[in-house]
């Protein structure tokens, strides 16, 4: 048998190259489940995996595709059986291990999850990483005491993956939110996801010497990172929480200080996806189903076919996507 995918090379020049082939199931690495896979999505990841940057590719020829949703085919793990459809994101698939830009794909059962009976394969990778992020943050900051009542909640990279289902949970459970983007043809997409407010990147992402700002925010969401995150945590109200999730902006947060944790208790809350734990990833899923208003999550869905992604892949580097992006591998 044979499979489809979107394969990256490396020559002997150092030059990658991704191109869709057909590939024998020999190829496909040892696992406990076999998945037909139906769809995928693209993430910032997949960008630098699919052009050979960030290191993140340790081996060629690799199949990228962090995620994918499909139908188990074959499992040697009591758990799943044929016809189970199955959702997969994070454990470093599409990284070290080949991923979900193919037609099949071979995994280990413990990095499945059920999908929910009211999503179907679409949806689940219309959310994503992106979206699963957005609810393991939305669940943080309310074990963090976060709630409607405390005040404004601000997004960061509103316009991104992370950012666009972020702003719909929130708006959803009834949060005020305040959308933060550098594109102002964007202002129009992030209020019908729910966004009251819009905040330009440069209210944001110039540096501030002082160690505090006036107090506006009761909870936020930061995809970007840097000095945009320095300023949200200085703008933080008292006993405020902010879910970082993303550093677009760099790593580093040069003129921050740790006075909003000493002054007013703010809290930092890391978010990882990638090695979070199956119960919890069954809780954030079965969240998902039943907070998402699913019409949003279809207003930020742009679908496109396996042969697409090298150019996507140039897209989503260059900060040129909005929203979901879908990937029916099958097209």
């Amino acid at each position: 048998m044979t499979f489809q995918a979107l394969l990256v090379e490396k020559g002997a020049d150092g030059a990658v190259s991704a191109a869709i082939q057909e590939l024998d199931d020999s190829r496909l690495p040892d696992g406990d489940v076999t998945v037909a896979v139906e769809y995928s999505t693209l993430n910032y990841k997949d960008g630098l995996c699919i052009n050979g940057k960030g290191g993140l590719v340790r081996t060629f020829p690799h199949v990228p595709g962090v995620d994918f949703a499909g139908t188990v085919e074959a499992s040697d793990d009591p758990r799943y059986r044929p016809g189970d459809r199955v959702v997969l994101t994070g454990w470093r698939v599409g990284e070290v291990w080949w991923g979900g830009y193919a037609t099949r794909a071979r995994v280990k059962a413990d990095w499945l999850v059920p999908l929910p009976d009211t999503l179907s394969t679409r949806q689940a990778m219309a959310i994503g990483t992106a979206g699963l992020t957005s609810m393991l943050s939305v669940i943080a900051l309310e074990k963090a005491g976060l709630s409607p009542l405390k005040g404004d909640v601000l997004v960061t990279g509103a316009a991104g993956g992370v950012g666009s289902v972020g702003v719909a949970l929130l708006a959803r459970l009834g949060y005020s939110v305040a959308a933060v983007t550098g594109r102002p043809e964007t202002a129009d997409y992030l209020k019908s996801l729910g966004a009251e407010t819009i905040v330009g990147r440069n209210e944001l992402s110039e540096a501030s010497s002082k160690p505090l700002e006036s107090e506006r925010w009761a909870g936020a969401i930061d995809a970007v990172g840097g000095e945009m995150l320095g300023r949200v945590l200085k703008q933080m109200k008292y006993d405020g929480a902010v879910a970082s999730v993303g550093l677009a902006e760099g790593a580093a947060v040069p003129s921050f200080t740790v006075i909003p944790f000493l002054l007013r208790g703010v809290s930092l809350l890391g978010i990882d996806s990638v090695m979070r734990p199956y119960d919890q990833r069954v809780d954030a899923w079965n969240r998902i189903a039943s907070d998402l208003p699913m019409d949003k999550l279809e207003s930020m869905v742009v679908e496109h076919r396996l042969s697409d992604l090298p150019e996507l892949a140039n897209s989503i580097l260059d900060g040129k996507v909005k929203g979901r992006v879908v990937v029916d591998v099958r097209a």
